[in-house]
Order: structure tokens, then C-alpha cells, then sequence
């Protein structure tokens, strides 16, 4: 496999995604933002972070369920390409690259204003180290990084934890004296103030969405993306809130309003009571972890936006390739060059509140994104998580976004315009007429009797397989015990193959005859092209125990009537799965999607002489092996044996097992023969090693 088409490890978890999201969210946001946001609404900047944890529910729900069904790496530049095409793609991927490196600077850049509480630091050199060292982190490996992550994150909550029970614990059970809160104090600025605050802060929560752009590199996505994100946000919303009620009441307001950094100022109030200045030291580590973690986060998070548009040729494919670390380090070493540069050439500070309207601007997208997805009706759309009160939350999200972006003034919405003409200007100078690719959006155009892109449907049903990589056999052992019929097509009908496959695979499965028939026949709900020439004809039955197949080779093709249309099938593929096992049937449609998408898959199968020929094309080869039990030979040791007492590498397993003629179901104790053909599947390095034990090339 080529360097660029390999893929990123999948061993990141729960507590991995939780850590990498809740620090995205955690710096400036709550270590130097509540004292700039108290200065527009008072006493009342609690309840603007209140509000905006409210807020980004609807952009929550809606990327929850986009990256459960496209858990890729990219997230929101994925999204936004396979739902709106590569254009907004283009304007996504780069321009959430741009806004993250721009964010992660400044976050190191805000480490400078709490280190200064203690030691005598040059705040940019040490921003720059900080900078390298996440880089190189973040090319040794995802695990690696994500470990750092969750001591630095695990470090964060757990003090402020402490910072809040002990706030708490001064404010009502300690029952200290607190500044006198006049009521003046509370709306300083009127409704307006406390509504462009919530603009302000809200962009505290936007870091929530970020770990989908490491999607791809989850264990269990469609638990493990929506679980992390609501965890991540319960627990930055409590902090945030909690935190900030408690700067308001024990600081002054005059002292809150001008100070940036509000915690330690708060700690030195409510922490009083340990020796020395070890309470303002716990705080000045905690606002360290969580800057740290913010820029070790962006860096992860933004290296995979360039690593996703590479794969798709919007970009150099340099971007793409994966090092021996199972990390885009070519990706990573750029992010990281130009984050340097960001810190030595840029304003940091200004340029990173501005790309917050580009964030902005992105949840509205998103949200856009969901509702296009599901009215392009797409099958293989199919998502762990579904939003809640669609399209009602969609349309919430994307009314919020606009209203948010146009309280942020004319110069964010003047930047915000800047970054997407240049990445609109990139893609008709790079990527204009390369890429054929187009989004969902004209599956909804297909609805109106215009273009439609059918690529975009095999390439999510792949999808929904690389998210079931645990049963990843179960497409193996199906397409091995499968049956297979060749017909002479001046002969046959589809009527006539449907019949046949009623009765072959009724006999196969003890079913009753009328009830695949019945099922089979639907041809508007179970029957699907997967490519020209190739169908997928599905049924799923309560009594079906395990999936059957019957794949049909039609060399000279049959007429197939679907709809209005009238198409050619040289392949037609039956299968009837258990009820109980719903996407079964998808998880191997995406199977064959990956395969038929070769240029020479119908070639192959028109050519194929016998059923070893067809299954061996519809089989990866690296995951399935045909043994012929033969006297001197390797494989001699076996005949005589029981399966059970054959010492096979790994997890291979014996499929089937042909002799004279006639298919035989293996078990434990079957006695194998001399001229046996084993059909044997197992992962790729088993294989492999089979392969080099029995001396077979």
C-alpha cells in the first residue's frame, strides 16, 4: 500500500477524545477572558457563560452526528466537503487550519501573564520551545500525545475542582465577608452589553468540536464522539460558570474589571488559607496545564486538516503521508512551522479573537451540513448519533451562528471574508478541474431531476466498515460460505435469477420460500447499484441466524428495469441477513464498495472461469487463502486431523471446506481429507505467516 493511502491508528479512547476536547476548550477562556467580559456586562458575566453553554448545544448535536457517520480525519473540512462540496471544503479545511493555529499560538502566548505571577520569563522564546516541543510530540504519535493530554487535563480539573468547593466553601459555609454587590454592578452595559458578551465568550466553548478532526483515530466512534464531546462540555460549562460566579463574588468590581488574570487573583482570595503562596502556585499550574493543553490540542487537531485535504487533491499530497509513527509528520512539521511564524510576525492576540467569527461562521456550516445530508436521503448515511429535533435544532444552530457573528463588528466579519476569498482563490488555482468530487447537496438536486455524485455513496458505505473494524471478518466468512452461479444470459431473465436465488438460498437457510421472495422483490428499498453494472439485492429476515449469499456472474449482461430506467447487470448479488443484526447488510456493502471501486473489478469478474475465480474477486487477498490438503507437501501434517486439533497462526479460521465437489460447513471436530480445499480467512499478518508456514507463494 502506498504511504499516502495508509491509515491513522485507531487507539485513541474515551478518556483520550475527553482530554483533547476539554482542553481545546480550557485557556484563555477562563484564565484571562473573564475579567475583559466582566468590563461589558458587570456582575452578570456568569450568566453570558451560561448562556453560550446553552448556545452550543445545537452545533454540538449536529457535528455529534456527522462524525459518527463520517469519523474521518479533517472533521469539519470532511464534512462540509462530502455534504456541500470541495469549494466550501476548501474554505473549511483551510480556514479552520488557519483559525486553530492562530488559537493555539495565543494560548501559549497566555501562559506568559500567569508564569510572570511567579518567575521572570521572556514570554515569546518560551512560546516558540513550548511550540517545537509540542510539534515533535505530535509526531512520535497520537497515544503519545493523547497521554500528555490527559495528565495535563486530568492536572487542570482536578485543581479547579479544588478552586470551586474551596470558592464555595468561602463564599457560604466559611461565611467570609464579601464585596458589597450593588445592583448597578450586575447589567453594566444594559441587555446589549450582556448579549455582545455572550458573543464574546461564546467562542470559550468552540475547542468542543475540534476532537472530531482526530475522528478517525477513535476506538468506537459512534459511542466514544458524541459521549466525549457532552462530557467535555458538562464539565468546561460547570467550571466556567461556577468559576466565574465565584471571581464575581469575591473579587471587587473595579479589580475584576481590569484584571487579566482573574483565577489567581480570585485564588489569592479564596485559597488564603494555605501556607505561603502555594494556593496562587496551585492556580498559576492549573492556567499552565491549560494553555499547554490548548496548544498541544490545536496542534493535533490542526494537523489533521491538511493531512484530509491532501487524500482528497485540494492540496500537495506530501500532506498525506503517514510516518512510521502512524502520524501525519509532514502535516504536523508545517502546522508547527507556521504557528513559529504566526508567534514571531503576528499581533497573536488581536488576529485570534478575530478568527473566532471564522468559527462562527463554521457552526453555521455545520449545521447546514446535517440538514443536507438528510434530505439527500443517501443510504449509507448512517449515523451513530442522530441530532435531536431535526431540522428544528439545525436551524436554532444556524440563526445563533449568524446573530453571534454580526454582534463581533464589522472588522471579525471583514477578516472572516478575507480568509474565505483566499481559500476560495486557492481552489481555483489548485484544485479546479482536478477534483471531480461533489457534496450530498446534489443528491438533493438529483431529487429535483438534476446532477447527482453516486461515488459519495460508496465511499460512506467504506466508512461505515472502517468503523466495525472489529468485525471486519464477518464480510470475509460470508463472501466464503457464500454460493456462486454463473448463467448463460441468453437464457435468463431477472425474474428467472430471482427465482433461482429464492429457492437456493431458502434451501441454505431453512427459510420459508415466500418471505425472501417477498423481500427480494422490493426492488425500491432492497435493491442497490453499486457501480454500473453491479447490484446488491438484500432481505432481512427474524429467522435468519446467520447472513447468506448468492453472488450471480451475468458475463453478457441482463436487463434490469429500476424505476424508469433501464440498466445492464453483469453481477447481482443476493444476500439475506438476521433482522437482529440491522446494519450487517451495510457494513458489507461497504465492503464492496472498496473493491468494485477498482477499474478492473468487472473485467475480472466478466473473465472469472469457476467459483474459486468469483470469490477470490470479490476477496481481499492479503485475508483469505485457499488450502489444498496434498501428501508431500506442508499440508500433509493436517490430513487425519480434526479441526480443532490444527494449529492455526492468530485468529484464521477455516471458512469452508470443499471435497469432491460438494460444500461442506466446518466444525470442531471435522476430520479433513486428503484433496480438502480449505478456505481460510484470518487478518493480513496471519495470512502472511500461513502463507510462509505451508511454503505457498
Amino acid at each position: 500500500m502506498a504511504e499516502a493511502k495508509k491509515k491513522l491508528s485507531k487507539k485513541l479512547t474515551l478518556f483520550d477524545l475527553y482530554a483533547v476536547s476539554t482542553g481545546a476548550m480550557f485557556s484563555s477562556g477562563f484564565f484571562l477572558l473573564p475579567g475583559i467580559a466582566a468590563m461589558e456586562t458587570g456582575n452578570s458575566v456568569y450568566l453570558a457563560y451560561l448562556a453560550a453553554a446553552f448556545l452550543i448545544l445545537p452545533s454540538m448535536f449536529s457535528v455529534a452526528e456527522l462524525s459518527t457517520a463520517m469519523p474521518k480525519a479533517g472533521g469539519t473540512y470532511y464534512f462540509l466537503d462530502r455534504s456541500l462540496g470541495p469549494m466550501v471544503g476548501t474554505i473549511g479545511g483551510l480556514g479552520s487550519w488557519i483559525a486553530l493555529v492562530f488559537k493555539s499560538a495565543f494560548a501559549l502566548i497566555g501562559m506568559g501573564a500567569y508564569l510572570t505571577l511567579f518567575v521572570d520569563l521572556p514570554i515569546l522564546p518560551l512560546a516558540l520551545v513550548l511550540t517545537v516541543a509540542f510539534g515533535l510530540l505530535n509526531i512520535f504519535g497520537a497515544k503519545e500525545t493523547a497521554v500528555l493530554q490527559r495528565i495535563l487535563v486530568t492536572a487542570l480539573v482536578v485543581i479547579m475542582t479544588f478552586f470551586i468547593i474551596q470558592g464555595l466553601n468561602y463564599m457560604y459555609i466559611a461565611q467570609n465577608p464579601l464585596p458589597e454587590m450593588r445592583e448597578q454592578n450586575f447589567f453594566t452595559n444594559g441587555i446589549n452589553g450582556f448579549i455582545s458578551t455572550i458573543g464574546l465568550v461564546f467562542v470559550s466553548y468552540a475547542g468542543l468540536t475540534k476532537a472530531t478532526s482526530i475522528a478517525e483515530e477513535v476506538q468506537n466512534p459512534d459511542k466514544v464522539l458524541p459521549l466525549g464531546m457532552i462530557l467535555s462540555l458538562a464539565t468546561a460549562s460547570f467550571v466556567y460558570v461556577v468559576g466565574v460566579y465565584i471571581m464575581v463574588n469575591v473579587l471587587p468590581a473595579n479589580e475584576l474589571f481590569s484584571s487579566l488574570t482573574p483565577v489567581a487573583d480570585a485564588g489569592n482570595v479564596v485559597l488564603d488559607f494555605m501556607p505561603g503562596s502555594s494556593g496562587l502556585l496551585l492556580v498559576v499550574i492549573a492556567a499552565i496545564a491549560a494553555f499547554a493543553s490548548t496548544g498541544n490540542a490545536g496542534i493535533m487537531s490542526a494537523s489533521r486538516y491538511p493531512l484530509a485535504m491532501s487524500r482528497d487533491k485540494l492540496i500537495s499530497s506530501a500532506f498525506g503521508k503517514i510516518g512510521k509513527f502512524k502520524t501525519p509528520h509532514i502535516s504536523v512539521l508545517v502546522t508547527t512551522g507556521f504557528m513559529l511564524l504566526v508567534l514571531l510576525l503576528f499581533d497573536v492576540e488581536a488576529v485570534a479573537k478575530l478568527a473566532s467569527a471564522f468559527q462562527l461562521l463554521l457552526f453555521f456550516l455545520i449545521n447546514l451540513s446535517v440538514i443536507v445530508m438528510r434530505e439527500s436521503r443517501i443510504e449509507a448515511y448512517k449515523p451513530g448519533y442522530k441530532s435531536p429535533l431535526y431540522p428544528w435544532v439545525q436551524i436554532a444552530g444556524m440563526i445563533i451562528s449568524l446573530w453571534l457573528v454580526a454582534e463581533m463588528g464589522l472588522l471579525a466579519v471583514g477578516l472572516t471574508g478575507t480568509v474565505i476569498i483566499l481559500c476560495i482563490g486557492w481552489y481555483f488555482y489548485y484544485s479546479h478541474g482536478k477534483v471531480k468530487r461533489q457534496g450530498a447537496i446534489y443528491h438533493i438536486h438529483a431529487r429535483l431531476g438534476q446532477l447527482r455524485y453516486e461515488a459519495l455513496e460508496h465511499e460512506l458505505m467504506t466508512i461505515i466498515n472502517e468503523k466495525n473494524l472489529n468485525t471486519s471478518l464477518t464480510y470475509e466468512e460470508v463472501i466464503a460460505r457464500s454460493l456462486v452461479l454463473q448463467v448463460d444470459d441468453d437464457k435468463s431473465s431477472f425474474d428467472r435469477l430471482l427465482l433461482k436465488a429464492t429457492i437456493t438460498l431458502s434451501d441454505r437457510l431453512d427459510v420459508d420460500r415466500e418471505e425472501i421472495k417477498e423481500g427480494l422483490s422490493d426492488l425500491e428499498n432492497n435493491f442497490v447499484e453499486l457501480k454500473e453494472g453491479v447490484f446488491f439485492n438484500y432481505v432481512q429476515l427474524e429467522k435468519a441466524v446467520i447472513p447468506e449469499m448468492l453472488a450471480v456472474q451475468i458475463s453478457g449482461g441482463i436487463s434490469i428495469n429500476q424505476g424508469k430506467e433501464q440498466k445492464t447487470a453483469n453481477a447481482i448479488l443476493f444476500m439475506v441477513t438476521p433482522a437482529t443484526r440491522p446494519l450487517l447488510h451495510m457494513r458489507i456493502i461497504g465492503h464492496l464498495a472498496e473493491l468494485i471501486e477498482a477499474e478492473d473489478f468487472l473485467k475480472r469478474w466478466k473473465k472469472a472461469k469457476d467459483q474459486k475465480e468469483l470469490k477470490a474477486v470479490l476477496l481481499s487477498d492479503e485475508r483469505f487463502i485457499h488450502v489444498r490438503l496434498t501428501e508431500h507437501t506442508e499440508s500433509e501434517e493436517w490430513i487425519g486431523k480434526s479441526l480443532m486439533d490444527i494449529d492455526l497462526p492468530g485468529e484464521c479460521l477455516v471458512a469452508i471446506i470443499e471435497r469432491d465437489g460438494e460444500i461442506i460447513i466446518p466444525k470442531g471436530k471435522t476430520v479433513l481429507d486428503s484433496a480438502d480445499v480449505l478456505s481460510i480467512l484470518g487478518y493480513p499478518k496471519d495470512i502472511a505467516e500461513l502463507k510462509e508456514r505451508l511454503r505457498l507463494k
